[in-house]
């Protein structure tokens, strides 16, 4: 392989440079370089917590989190014995904890928060997923019941999960941890139908930058993820079949030409699979991406 003389490319004449490598505060700063990380095993001995643990995304990222070693605190509005029951089957010597709380009630999230920090001492990692999608109606139809449900959800209850998880984070010893919140492509993309939802990932992707900056001295990083289509599956079928159903000039009432429309929009031509957007998920929270924070990543095929 042939490398590049640097010497033969800049004058170094005209420059006139010193030797001089300007190594600023190299093993200080916040967020600090990781080394040696034992592949396989990214979250051994680490405990993470989940919200929307019992939907699809979150139970995956959960059994994909234990199969690395790391121990699991499952937050979700449902009882989630059989999810905590075969996670324990299969892992034996990890820890599996599971509280059903409502994210939007304040005392629900700050009571759970400090019992996980009580039994365990410390929460490393938090995907910070619960959501809910809504209505699809067009913006003149829809209602203001239903739009202050999703941000109460997506937006309130995210930033008290995110703010009381990074308070643990902050003050634990070693301090810091990484978070990971669910954006979406809606946020981005502004789809018809879906004022309130697209309105408030728009939310929760800013939020995630600007907590990203306020939490980078407390070696806590804050970055998001923004799935497009994804399937096959229930929300899959839902978003095909309501966007069908809303009666606008943007999709057609069939929904089996609604899907072909979706898919025909994505350059992969192809929706995407819930381990391709818990890999990202994965990457975020590890180790590997110690030196990223304030991102949001677009799972998207291409849009």
């Amino acid at each position: 392989m042939n490398t590049i003389n640097n010497n033969s490319i800049y004058d170094n004449n005209k420059d006139s440079l010193s030797n001089s490598k300007y190594i600023m505060n190299d093993g200080k700063g916040f967020s600090k370089k990781i080394s040696n990380e034992v592949r396989g095993k990214r979250f051994k001995d680490k405990f993470a917590v989940i919200t929307g643990a019992k939907g699809d995304f979150g139970r995956v990222c959960s059994e994909r989190i234990a199969e690395e070693g790391g121990n699991l605190i499952l937050w979700d509005l449902h009882p989630m014995d059989e999810i905590i029951n075969d996670l324990k089957n299969k892992f034996h010597n990890q820890i599996f904890q599971s509280s059903v709380l409502d994210i939007c009630k304040e005392e629900d999230v700050l009571e759970a928060t400090e019992k996980a920090y009580h039994d365990f001492q410390k929460i490393d990692l938090l995907f910070n997923n619960a959501g809910y999608q809504g209505d699809f109606k067009n913006t003149l139809e829809y209602t203001t019941h239903d739009f202050q449900k999703i941000i109460n959800i997506n937006v309130v209850g995210a930033f008290i999960v995110m703010r009381e998880i990074g308070k643990i984070m902050k003050e634990q010893k070693p301090q810091g941890g990484s978070i990971v919140n669910t954006a979406s492509m809606a946020g981005i993309g502004a789809p018809p139908n879906m004022v309130a939802y697209a309105s408030s990932k728009a939310a929760v992707k800013h939020m995630s930058v600007i907590a990203s900056k306020d939490l980078a001295e407390f070696n806590i990083r804050v970055n998001s993820i923004s799935p497009a289509f994804i399937g096959p599956g229930f929300m899959w079928t839902r978003q095909v079949e309501l966007q069908a159903k809303a009666g606008s000039q943007f999709f057609s009432s069939d929904p089996n030409e609604v899907a072909k429309q979706m898919i025909n929009d994505v350059p992969m031509k192809r929706y995407g699979t819930i381990d391709e957007v818990i890999n990202p998920v994965l990457f975020l929270l590890s180790d590997e991406s110690s030196y990223i924070t304030g991102t949001d990543i677009k799972i998207t095929g291409g849009i």
